[in-house]
């Protein structure tokens, strides 16, 4: 048995066992195998490497993938979207696709317009550079340390379920879009590693509860909530 004490490398001050990685998944697709009732998988970006991506083969279903920067970081799109089988008409990596007849998955490229991926000449690299040189007070563009309430290089939706760092630049404009529908019944995203999940302003309808109470133990809180509030228990 191999054990991954040390750290492979540093994010932002956090130890990250990226060599350790390969044995997770590894037991988290035979844990999903063994289950026996799971159709299909969705990877919320950022698979780096082909190893990681011959081991999700070994799933007994299917398998789907949205692209995240550390994807651009080791692959250009032209060889990153045959790598995920992601179709693709122009080097875009939007498509959608239907499990059962009465759902549908739309997967948003959030990397469309950024400067990593595409061609240095490329206009979407261009018109990425000039976003940046706007919205970036940073010297180095690729430093988004500084940035408030805009960056590229990201896909969340919604501000209220990640930081302001990690969100879409045009976030607002996307969610006009989603508001249009009253079908659309969650948004999911990846790239921001704390995670976190908000209802907006169209998902409660008036009329309806959001509440709830904690149950403290030792170990745990456990939120049971009520209606809209989905109950959640934390170790």
């Amino acid at each position: 048995m191999v054990v991954y004490s040390v750290p492979s490398s540093f994010s932002l001050g956090v130890p990250r066992y990226y060599r350790h990685n390969i044995l997770v998944l590894q037991r988290v697709v035979r844990n999903w195998n063994n289950q026996g009732k799971f159709k299909f998988e969705v990877s919320l970006g950022d698979i780096a490497v082909e190893k990681v991506v011959s081991e999700l083969e070994e799933f007994n279903g299917y398998v789907h993938h949205m692209i995240g920067n550390h994807c651009l970081y080791n692959h250009p799109r032209k060889d990153l979207l045959p790598l995920l089988n992601i179709p693709t008409l122009d080097g875009s990596a939007y498509y959608d696709f239907s499990p059962a007849p009465e759902y549908r998955f739309v997967v948003l490229d959030g990397y469309d317009i950024s400067a990593i991926g595409w061609p240095h000449d490329h206009p979407k690299t261009l018109q990425a550079l000039k976003v940046l040189q706007e919205k970036n007070p940073n010297t180095d563009k690729n430093n988004l340390s500084r940035l408030i309430s805009c960056c590229v290089l990201s896909y969340a939706l919604d501000p209220g379920a990640s930081s302001k760092t990690t969100v879409c630049w045009n976030y607002d404009k996307v969610m006009e879009i989603i508001h249009m529908y009253d079908n659309v019944k969650v948004c999911l995203a990846g790239h921001d590693h704390k995670g976190g999940h908000s209802i907006d302003s169209h998902g409660c309808p008036p009329g309806s509860d959001a509440f709830g109470y904690v149950d403290v133990y030792d170990d745990r809180l456990c939120l049971l909530g009520m209606d809209h509030m989905h109950s959640t228990e934390m170790v």
